[in-house]
């Protein structure tokens, strides 16, 4: 389990960004990979997932 911010969510399209706290690196978020409703700047716990165009945050929940 990860632990990251979320840098930009899209409720419309519904699609977004987290950032992980410790390496840096931002993680593609769908709806679909939701365990909780989401906004920016929410502290999240994810994992990751391989997805068609890298690693995707999945069971994203609040922290």
């Amino acid at each position: 389990m990860y632990n990251g911010t979320v840098k930009f969510f899209n409720d419309l399209k519904g699609f977004g960004f987290i950032k992980d706290s410790k390496s840096e690196k931002e993680y593609f978020v769908h709806v679909s990979g939701l365990n909780d409703e989401i906004r920016e700047n929410d502290e999240v716990t994810f994992d990751l997932q391989d997805g068609k165009k890298g690693l995707n945050a999945v069971n994203v929940r609040l922290a």
